[in-house]
C-alpha cells in the first residue's frame, strides 16, 4: 500500500468499501456528490473484494488511495485517461486544461510511487527466490453509454494468456457469467499494469473485472472472492503440474 501526506477529501457512497476519495487541494473536482460516489470516480466494491483474496490467498495487496480521477495509477502519464477531462458522459471541471507541471505533480505523487511499490515488492521476491504473481481486481457498470453488460466477471489478459486461459478453462462451471477480455480488452489500453510489471519478466499474470451491482455489499464481495479465490488456485495448480 502506497501513502500519501495529501490530505483527503471522501465522496460518499452506498457501498461498504472505500469510496472515491480527493485530495482536499482539488476539493470536490467541480462534481457532485452522486457523481463522485459513482463508477466513473472509482470502482466500487473491488477494494473489499481484492482485500478478501488477499487474505485467501496469503498475498500482498497494493493499492493507492485517491480517486482516478485525480490519477489512474493503470494507465501511463501519456494516455489521456491517466487524468480523464471526460469520463463516461460527464466532464470533469477540476481536469479541464491541466498544465505540464500540474500533470508531473500528480504523476510524481501517485503514479510513481504506485508503480514503485509493486516494482519492489517484486524484486524483494525474486531475491528470496518467491516467484510473483501479478493479479489486478478492478469492477464495472452493468449499463455503459446505454449498453447493458451481461457478462459479469471478465478475465483479461495481454500477450501472455497463460493464467487467463487456465482460469477459463472451467468458466462453464461458474455459477457467474465468465468471458475473455470483457468488458475491456488490451486494445482499450485497460492492461498497462500487466504490460509494466508482469510482461517483461515473464510472470504469469491477469486482469480481473467484476460487474459492480454484483460486489455492492458483503455478501457479493464474498461470493466473488471465493469464486476467484478457488479459481486462482485451480489454475495456479493446473499450470504448475
Amino acid at each position: 500500500m502506497t501513502q500519501s501526506r495529501w490530505k483527503t477529501k471522501r465522496g460518499k457512497a452506498g457501498c461498504c468499501s472505500s469510496a472515491s476519495t480527493l485530495p482536499a487541494r482539488y476539493g470536490d473536482l467541480g462534481l457532485a456528490e452522486d457523481v463522485l460516489s459513482s463508477h466513473i470516480a472509482w470502482d466500487p466494491g473491488a477494494l473489499s473484494v481484492a482485500r478478501l483474496l488477499s487474505q485467501k490467498l496469503d498475498a500482498a495487496l497494493i493499492f493507492q488511495r485517491f480517486s482516478r480521477l485525480i490519477y489512474d495509477c493503470n494507465r501511463p502519464p501519456e494516455s489521456a485517461s491517466a487524468m480523464p477531462v471526460v469520463s463516461e458522459i460527464y466532464d470533469i471541471p477540476g481536469n479541464a486544461d491541466l498544465d505540464e507541471a500540474e500533470r508531473f505533480l500528480r504523476t510524481a505523487a501517485l503514479y510513481v510511487p504506485f508503480h514503485e511499490a509493486v516494482s519492489s515488492l517484486v524484486e524483494k521476491r525474486k531475491i528470496l527466490g518467491i516467484e510473483s504473481v501479478i493479479v489486478t481486481i478492478h469492477s464495472f457498470t452493468p449499463v455503459y453509454h446505454g449498453r447493458v453488460r451481461e457478462v459479469e466477471i471478465g478475465i483479461l489478459h495481454d500477450r501472455d494468456s497463460r493464467l487467463a486461459d487456465a482460469m477459463l478453462a472451467d468458466r462453464e462451471a461458474a455459477s457467474f457469467k465468465v468471458e475473455r477480455n470483457e468488458p475491456y480488452g488490451p486494445e482499450d489500453g485497460v492492461t498497462h499494469t500487466l504490460r509494466l510489471h508482469a510482461l517483461p519478466e515473464g510472470l504469469l499474470n491477469v486482469m480481473i473485472e467484476v460487474r459492480n451491482d454484483l460486489i455492492a455489499d458483503e455478501v457479493g464481495q464474498r461470493a466473488a472472492a471465493d469464486y476467484l479465490g478457488e479459481s486462482l488456485e485451480r489454475a495456479l495448480a493446473s499450470i504448475g503440474d
